[in-house]
């Protein structure tokens, strides 16, 4: 029994989807395929030109592109606007390059074949916007995320979700030169405002509602009403930008940015993150679904030669830009690899295209077909590549990858702090796994009689590698926060039963650390610092006493003042600092503790009456 089109969705097809994603996506990994390959193979198997399960897999699209966007609010979590801003450079940079020069090469291509200008210009500009379900999902299993060449990958989808505006208006403005005058078509600049008012509410709603809304539906204790709440946002945010004229994705991603600094942010990752597996999976069957074999058969010569030719150079235009702003060759080509597909983005310019009278039925269709194929081969494209590119070249001289280690308590970056804090273990025979990504400190360590192995934690394969599944504890001593906070995210999902230790960079990182829910995070100067002040104190004529005294006011002061700021926010704590709670005074750390008490008690009251 098929779903007919505008038809319901019987609880036989839901099994059969189900089914279907529980089988192909285990069986396809089991043989190194990747399970986006498998959902894509599951899809074309029940979908029409297969078992026919399925007639109209555009309603089965429409509900799964939303695991797309909650992939991409996801992502928004873990790119706080720092670090958003950081990238403006790559994504307007190296993004826009590679989109203007594929546009350019493939629309020459598309002429060459003898299709009109327009239409030429409109398949080229579909096929440029790669899929970014693809494109992330690969990442992700791959562990790639969080690397550099993986941000600037991000950054390059991020600028392509911001074309489908410019590419949509485009189209209008084609069908106009051509003589085809939709009725009641709005003006460009009229769409170009109302993109802008929908970005503007997403970004004011996020930057001062959502917390004080989270905050009062954390109050009332209802579980299930903060899930509905963190769909809520997703959904909201993608149906503004959509309202907009915008990707529904980039509005869930902006959404995700502003509160990637929320104290409810690991909370919301814990909601959505269930219906995005299941959705993206969902996604993918039916984008297998919705290949049209009568289209491929009957026009296979145009299709497998547009398949080879886009692909082909789209590869080249953007191993070209990749090459000219610094990129090694490897990165280059692997980038190369993974964007030479067209994307979801691609169906809805041509469908607006064929709407305007720009593209016809026949070219559309052939169009689809090819950004559809495309998105099939990509995970054998990349299969074959990673068989056949030589390993990475790195000096290694002696040093070994991380393979099958058993330590009782596993070491993710091996400095100098993590060196300091091995000498305790060592010294009661604890038996340790030791892995570092800096070849030269894997070898000074070797000198010191130190096993370390060659190993990056932020990635899933390379833990398990690790032994992290069998370790009592992981020390994460990394020193940049961003691998830290994945590295904790990884192994809070994969490895639950392991104690996490983490070396903190800031006390913005020790909050994050502890909303992660790590098991012990300390600032890496905190303790030092301390020393260091008791040092010069003694030097200048405190005895021992006064000095014990007042240290441990310091860390008493700081450890009100931290709690303060996990429950209220950074700026809560900063009211333990002022005499006064209007200006800004700070107060000294060696005040009698009674009086240190009083001023924290009256701090507290101060927070709690601002915030109510």
């Amino acid at each position: 029994m098929a779903v007919e089109s505008g038809g319901g969705l019987g609880l036989e097809h839901a099994v059969a989807l189900l089914a279907t994603a529980v089988v192909a996506a285990p069986l396809f990994r089991r043989l190194g395929l990747g399970s986006v390959l498998g959902y894509l193979a599951a899809g074309l198997l029940i979908g029409p030109f297969g078992f026919g399960l399925f007639a109209d897999p555009e309603n089965i699209l429409h509900v799964a592109e939303f695991g797309v966007v909650m992939f991409l609010f996801l992502i928004g979590l873990e790119m706080r606007p720092a670090k958003l801003w950081a990238l403006r450079k790559e994504i307007f940079g190296i993004g826009a390059a590679q989109v203007i020069t594929c546009i350019i090469l493939l629309s020459v291509i598309g002429i060459a074949a003898g299709l009109p200008w327009a239409a030429a210009v409109v398949g080229a500009s579909g096929f440029v916007l790669s899929s970014t379900a693809v494109i992330m999902k690969m990442m992700d299993d791959s562990g790639e995320t969080a690397t550099e060449a993986g941000q600037r990958n991000i950054s390059i989808l991020l600028f392509e979700d911001l074309m489908i505006v410019p590419l949509l208006a485009a189209v209008a403005i084609m069908a106009s030169a051509m003589g085809i005058v939709e009725e009641n078509a709005r003006p460009v600049w009229v769409s170009m405002a109302v993109a802008a008012a929908a970005i503007g509410v997403v970004f004011i709603s996020g930057k001062w509602l959502l917390n004080p809304l989270f905050g009062l539906l954390a109050r009332s204790g209802a579980r299930e009403v903060m899930t509905a709440a963190a769909l809520l946002v997703v959904l909201g945010a993608a149906l503004f930008m959509q309202l907009g004229g915008l990707s529904m994705a980039m509005g869930a991603f902006l959404a995700g940015v502003l509160l990637s600094d929320s104290v409810f942010r690991h909370q919301l990752e814990a909601d959505v993150e269930p219906f995005r597996g299941i959705l993206l999976a969902l996604f993918f069957i039916s984008v297998g679904m919705s290949l049209n074999l009568t289209v491929v058969l009957e026009q296979w010569p145009w299709v497998a030669g547009g398949v080879l030719a886009f692909m082909a150079v789209k590869a080249f235009g953007i191993f070209a830009v990749a090459r000219l702003f610094g990129a090694d060759q490897r990165e280059s080509v692997q980038r190369a690899a993974l964007f030479a597909q067209g994307g979801e983005f691609a169906f809805v310019l041509y469908s607006a295209a064929l709407a305007a009278g720009v593209m016809d039925a026949r070219i559309s269709a052939m169009m689809t077909a090819i950004v559809i194929i495309s998105m099939v081969l990509t995970p054998l494209v990349m299969l074959v590549l990673k068989r056949f590119m030589p390993p990475r070249e790195i000096s290694r001289d002696g040093v070994e990858d991380a393979s099958d280690l058993h330590g009782r308590v596993l070491f993710i970056g091996f400095g100098r702090f993590a060196q300091v804090v091995s000498q305790a273990l060592l010294a009661r025979g604890v038996d340790m796994s030791l892995i570092e990504t800096d070849v030269e400190m894997i070898q000074v360590a070797g000198t010191f009689g130190f096993k370390v192995y060659y190993g990056d934690g932020t990635r899933l394969d390379v833990l398990q590698a690790s032994g992290a599944g069998e370790a009592e504890a992981i020390l994460v001593c990394v020193d940049k926060p961003e691998a830290a906070d994945r590295i904790v995210a990884l192994c809070k999902a994969q490895f639950p039963n392991a104690k996490l230790f983490v070396r903190a960079f800031d006390r913005g990182h020790s909050m994050r650390l502890v909303q992660a829910g790590v098991d012990y995070q300390i600032r890496e100067l905190f303790e030092s610092s301390l020393t260091f002040g008791a040092a010069v104190l003694r030097d200048l004529g405190f005895n021992d006493i006064e000095i014990e005294e007042t240290i441990e006011e310091v860390r008493d002061r700081d450890a009100a003042r931290f709690e303060m700021q996990l429950a209220g926010g950074i700026e809560a704590g900063r009211a333990l600092m002022r005499g006064n709670m209007t200006t800004p005074q700070p107060t000294p750390f060696t005040v009698p503790r009674r009086e240190a008490k009083a001023l924290n008690e009256e701090a507290a009251e101060a927070i709690k009456e601002e915030t109510q």
